[in-house]
């Protein structure tokens, strides 16, 4: 894989943490969902940041 610059590596540090976040606030919400389907909504969007997050991370490997 090609190197990648400092610009880069500062964008991509960016996008991993913005997922991380993402995944901690959309699992904050489905946990205190009382509706089962938007506790679902929540629990899919968060399962896909954290998926996308991991994407991410195989850049800096």
């Amino acid at each position: 894989m090609a190197e990648i610059n400092q610009v880069e590596l500062q964008n991509l540090r960016h996008l991993i943490g913005a997922h991380d976040t993402s995944y901690q606030k959309l699992n904050t919400y489905a946990s205190q969902c009382v509706d089962p389907q938007i506790k679902q909504m929540f629990t899919k969007a968060a399962q896909d940041s954290i998926n996308t997050k991991q994407k991410l991370l195989t850049f800096l490997n």
